[in-house]
């Protein structure tokens, strides 16, 4: 081997790994936007929620989501309404069977 075949392969080296940290960098900033950006998005939203606005917006949410299903003809579906009553039916029996004092 030459010292000029030595520094063209150094030089082929070099040029593939530039490529390759770029192609790795691509991919994680691509699957960083697709994959986490979304999701810590909607954790940021979650710890906000103790700002008086954002408090105000997810209670207008609410109301308008309540508007919506009372304008309905059955707000819940069979199979939720019999878990829902279950549920209920469970916790009067656990809160009769308390003693007050």
């Amino acid at each position: 081997m030459t010292p000029k075949n030595n520094k063209l392969n150094l030089k082929i080296f070099f040029v593939k790994l530039i490529a390759i940290s770029l192609a790795i960098i691509i991919i994680m900033n691509v699957t960083y936007n697709l994959i986490f950006a979304d999701k810590l998005d909607v954790l940021n939203k979650l710890l906000t929620l103790n700002e008086k606005e954002n408090i105000e917006k997810v209670k207008d949410k609410i109301k308008l989501e309540m508007e919506k299903g009372l304008s309905k003809e059955k707000i819940l579906k069979e199979e939720d309404a019999k878990l829902l009553k279950n549920f209920y039916t469970k916790v009067k029996k656990e809160l009769d069977e308390v003693k007050t004092d």
